[in-house]
């Protein structure tokens, strides 16, 4: 072969081997892409395990703090129910001390009060179990509270059982017709 054969093959695989060079930076690019991509899901799933991880903790003492509400709304009802002669009493000041800490304790662990008296009906908080006509009040504000409820972290744990505001009820037109009438055959 001479040498001009030789140069025309050289020059005839060049085409071949750019072709396989871009060939190999294509597949370069696409490794790169896809090594980003897993690293994005890596990060992105020890997020979402650390975000699981602290909703499991907070939700965690859950039942534990729905089987002492019965025992806080039978403090609160003691309490209430302390005669005034017995109120300077050492057992009695120990009794609320006990059911002070054990507020303190729920609230440091994220149970709070639902806030109802004077609020309008949230049916995602309260619980209706009375209605009370009021011609002071709008519809579907809390008159009264029954009984406290209770949310763990902004979830209810326990619904307020309230009193909820009804408006009076106009007497119907009917009536009003008959008692005018009444008073023109008179």
């Amino acid at each position: 072969m001479s040498t001009e054969e030789e140069n025309t093959v050289e020059w005839e695989t060049v085409p071949d081997l750019q072709a396989q060079l871009d060939e190999a930076r294509r597949e370069v690019d696409q490794f790169r892409t896809l090594s980003q991509r897993e690293r994005a899901d890596s990060v992105n799933l020890k997020r979402r395990m650390e975000d699981e991880k602290i909703e499991l903790q907070k939700r965690a003492n859950q039942n534990l703090f729905i089987r002492l509400l019965p025992v806080i709304d039978d403090f609160e009802r003691s309490i209430q129910h302390i005669p005034a002669e017995d109120a300077l009493n050492p057992w009695i000041a120990g009794m609320e001390l006990v059911y002070r800490n054990l507020k303190g304790v729920m609230e440091v662990f994220g149970v709070t009060q639902i806030e109802a008296l004077n609020k309008t009906f949230d049916p995602l908080e309260h619980e209706s179990v009375f209605y009370e006509e009021s011609e002071d009040n709008e519809d579907g504000k809390v008159m009264s509270i029954v009984r406290e409820g209770y949310k763990l972290h902004g979830w209810v744990l326990r619904p307020a059982q309230v009193t909820v505001s009804k408006r009076k009820e106009q007497e119907s037109s009917h009536e009003e017709t008959s008692d005018s009438t009444e008073k023109e055959i008179k």
